[in-house]
């Protein structure tokens, strides 16, 4: 069994040395690879997220499940990129480089705090003896965790933002 780090996701990552293509080139090759030209940044990610939401849903109704979320290890954007079979990773890392400080700087805000709890969560769950703690401890932390990835999609798919900008082009 591997245990989750105590030390949340870092965002620091060696970028990959992509060509540069003229900017409609650019967004389209992004837009092929689901990262969004507008924010560089990848939906995939949140997978990263979904999966411990997933083992901590199953908890109340298999306790034994905690062991499997105690096995779920933190890791920042990049670090998940360069571990996974993601087609376009490379482009991926450097987009998410790439991106506007700002919004890379919202998204890491989220990504951080969704890594502090569930890594705090696990910590409680080690001390935990009793199967109902752990699983009113998954519960909450479910509660917690869920309205982040849904905010950190919406900084990947630009937000408010993207939203008028959809609703203009129906116009």
């Amino acid at each position: 069994m591997t245990s989750m780090a105590a030390t949340p996701a870092r965002s620091d990552c060696q970028m990959p040395n992509l060509p540069d293509l003229p900017d409609e080139a650019r967004a389209e090759q992004l837009r092929a690879a689901n990262i969004n030209p507008r924010t560089g940044l990848a939906t995939d990610y949140l997978n990263h997220f979904n999966e411990a939401i997933m083992l901590l849903e199953m908890i109340p109704d298999m306790p034994e499940c905690a062991e499997d979320f105690l096995g779920w290890q933190p890791l920042s954007y990049c670090e998940h990129f360069t571990a996974s079979n993601f087609k376009a990773r490379d482009l991926a890392i450097e987009a998410y480089g790439a991106a506007d400080t700002g919004v890379r700087a919202e998204f890491d805000n989220l990504t951080t705090a969704m890594t502090s709890i569930l890594t705090a969560v696990g910590a409680a769950m080690r001390e935990a003896t009793q199967d109902k703690t752990r699983s009113r401890l998954a519960e909450q932390a479910t509660i917690w965790v869920k309205p982040l990835v849904a905010l950190a999609g919406g900084v990947i798919n630009g937000g408010a933002e993207a939203d008028v900008e959809t609703i203009m082009k129906s116009n």
